[in-house]
Parts: structure tokens; C-alpha cells; sequence
């Protein structure tokens, strides 16, 4: 899963014994970490080796001199010793209590943190901002793949942009029509680290069909050939909606859908329906003159992520007519490729279930009732 920086910026935390800072270029953002002695690496051959944190000795007392700390980071939020904050986010954080610090390490490109949480198993922190965690991965990989794969019938040749991590060759290989998976990640280092400590979702690149690109995802899809792909599948930029960047880009949309070949299928992750300012009318308009074909916004729910939901954009070019709303090309759950086992979320009553959207999100379309 690739850095999503929708989810917001973290919030700031110090002490008086020491602190551990990560950041981007524009802003330090300061985890607070006790003991405060753990070691910084500079590349990502240097793996932290993180200590347990004891909970049971770190209250707020005034025996250890330490009271709740709070910092102002897009609004004020608390700072708790021992936790990590994801947000703020429409004035919300999301608080993970740490047991211990699994890797910290820095790139070319990116910095990436991965600790072991009390709650949602390993969680990991790609430039300030949350990546997965071990507890609810699997929802958003099983969607963002299959939501698209299953809507057309025999998808043989396969593009990812971004998802270093592994989790989405992991889905794609439960497709035994495919014959050619090309994954497109501009950093080893996140390609290390997840087979080192996330070998169930980076066992995606022990399928013998993918091929590894490492390469910057803007310059790779432009350089595609016309019709290349039956499926691409983009998870390397922020989510479509009021925050994109690159995805709101029409010249990088059209150089996607070239890549696709008639009736083909692109896959992105998209703002949430609760995201303030998101219209998905608006996102949808977009696609629909770029891709020409089909246009659908789809959800799902996500604990670890903002208002507990992500949306995807499921777009088709102009050729063989798709239905997305229906999986023509249903997963056999006796082949799994190299996952270990059958899909944990997804099924063709969720497939279908995706599609429906609540009221108000309907009622901001009633001016088009063929949108949805």
C-alpha cells in the first residue's frame, strides 16, 4: 500500500528525556519514544532494533517528572507517552499505543517507520504518515485489486504503479488468467523492509509472473505503449478527490488510459465520502471525459484509516462495455496463487455491496440520474 498522505499530518510530541524526529522537508514531526535511547539509522541497511516499551512505568506522575505534553500541529491535540497520533484530520487523531519499535530508516527517497502496536499488529509510517497495519490491510488490498480484476473477463497482462509493499501482488495472484504482472516502485528500501518484516503481505513477489520496475510512477506510465495493459492498478499517489495531485492531472489520466487496451480497467483509491469538500459527482465528471467508457466510485470500510472508510474509482476505456457492479470474473477460492489462503474481505456480495452509496452521497447527483 503506498503513502497516502490524505490521512493528515501527525502530531507533535516531546519529552524531557529525549526524542526520536521523523519528517518531510517541510515539517519535523516528533514521536515521542521511551526509553529514550533507541538508535537512529541513516539508511535502511541499519534496522532499528526496537526495545519493549513499559507501559506499567510511563504514567503521568509526578514521581517521573512527566505530564501529558500538547503541541499545535493544524489545530491542538494531546500528546500521551508511549502512543503514536495519526492526523489531524478534519480536527480528529487516530492513537496507536506502541509496544515497540520494529524499524526505523531512511531512503534516497523516503523515511519509513514500522513499530509494533498494542491493537493493530505491525503498523507502518511512510513519510509521516500511515501506510497499513497488520490488522486491516488485507480490506484495501483485496478491494483495490479485485473490485477491478473481476469486472472483465480474462485480464491477462497487469500494471502497479506504487504498492511496494507487496499486499496488492499478493491479490493479483490469485488470478490464474494473468500471465504478466509488472509492479513500477521508485524505492528498494520499501520493498526490503516489507519482506523482512511483513512476509505475508510481501509474499505478493514470490509469484514467478512479476516483473519489478524501479522506477518513478509518473515516468513509467507515460512511457507505456498504447494498449498495453488489460488492468492497471495505481497506488502510489495521494487518493482521488479534493487532495490529488497527480491524479487529478488530466495529462497523467490520459496517459493511463492510453496504456489500457479497448475495455481495459483502471483501479485508484479515491477520497472517503466523509472527506469534507469530496463530491464523487466532481471525480466522477473527471473520468468520464478522460476514460470514456465506465465510471464508478466504489467503498469500503477500514478501521485504521480517517472516518474508518476509503473510496476507490473504477474507470474503463472505450471498447468492450464493463460493468463493475457486477464481478463477471468471480475469484475460484481453491486458487490462491501465492496468498496463503482465501481472500478475508472480499466476496461477490461485497463486490456488488461496494457500489451502493448512502443517500447523501446519491443526492448530490440528482441532477444526472445515470451517474452512478
Amino acid at each position: 500500500m503506498a503513502s497516502l498522505p490524505l490521512w493528515g499530518r501527525v502530531n507533535g510530541f516531546n519529552n524531557q528525556e529525549g526524542e526520536c524526529v521523523y519528517g518531510s522537508k517541510n515539517l519535523a514531526r516528533k514521536l515521542l519514544l521511551h526509553p529514550p535511547n533507541f538508535r537512529s539509522s541513516s539508511t535502511h541497511d541499519n534496522l532499528l532494533q526496537g526495545e519493549n516499551l513499559d507501559h506499567q512505568n510511563h504514567t503521568n506522575s509526578e514521581t517521573d517528572n512527566v505530564k501529558e505534553q500538547s503541541m499545535i500541529v493544524n489545530g491542538t491535540s494531546h500528546a500521551f507517552r508511549g502512543w503514536y497520533a495519526d492526523g489531524p484530520w478534519q480536527g480528529e487523531a487516530h492513537l496507536y499505543k506502541m509496544e515497540k519499535v520494529i524499524f526505523e530508516g531512511k531512503s534516497e527517497f523516503q523515511e519509513l517507520l514500522v513499530f509494533e502496536s498494542a491493537g493493530h499488529g505491525k503498523v507502518a509510517i511512510l513519510n509521516g504518515y500511515l501506510q497499513l497495519t497488520e490488522k486491516d490491510e488485507f480490506a484495501y488490498q483485496e478491494m483495490l485489486t479485485h473490485l477491478a480484476l473481476c469486472s472483465i473477463p480474462n485480464p491477462k497482462k497487469v500494471l502497479l504503479v506504487g504498492g511496494g509493499d507487496g499486499g496488492i501482488l499478493r491479490e493479483i495472484s490469485r488470478h490464474s488468467s494473468v500471465e504478466h504482472i509488472d509492479i513500477c516502485e521508485m524505492d528498494t528500501m520499501i520493498i526490503d523492509v516489507y519482506k523482512q518484516f511483513f512476509p505475508d503481505i510481501a509474499i505478493g513477489y514470490k509469484d514467478p509472473r512479476v516483473h519489478v520496475h524501479i522506477a518513478e510512477g509518473i515516468g513509467f506510465i507515460k512511457s507505456v505503449p498504447e494498449g498495453t495493459y488489460d488492468v492497471i492498478i495505481l497506488d502510489a499517489f495521494n487518493s482521488m478527490g479534493p487532495s490529488a495531485k497527480v491524479l487529478s492531472k488530466k495529462s497523467f489520466l490520459e496517459s493511463v488510459a492510453k496504456g489500457l487496451r479497448a475495455g481495459g480497467v483502471m483501479s485508484a483509491p479515491a477520497d472517503s465520502l466523509w472527506r469534507k469538500g469530496f463530491v464523487v459527482a466532481d471525480t466522477i465528471a473527471l473520468c468520464k471525459k478522460i476514460f470514456k467508457g465506465s465510471v464508478n466510485y466504489a467503498w469500503t470500510t477500514i478501521p485504521a484509516y480517517p472516518s474508518g472508510a476509503i473510496g476507490f474509482m473504477l474507470c474503463s476505456t472505450e471498447g468492450p462495455e464493463v460493468n463493475f457492479k457486477i464481478p463477471v470474473n468471480p475469484l475460484n477460492p481453491k486458487k490462491n496463487g501465492v496468498a496463503k489462503g482465501p481472500t478475508k474481505f472480499y466476496n461477490n456480495e461485497i463486490h456488488a455491496a461496494a457500489f451502493c452509496l448512502p443517500s447523501f452521497a446519491i443526492k448530490a447527483t440528482d441532477d444526472d440520474p445515470n451517474m452512478f
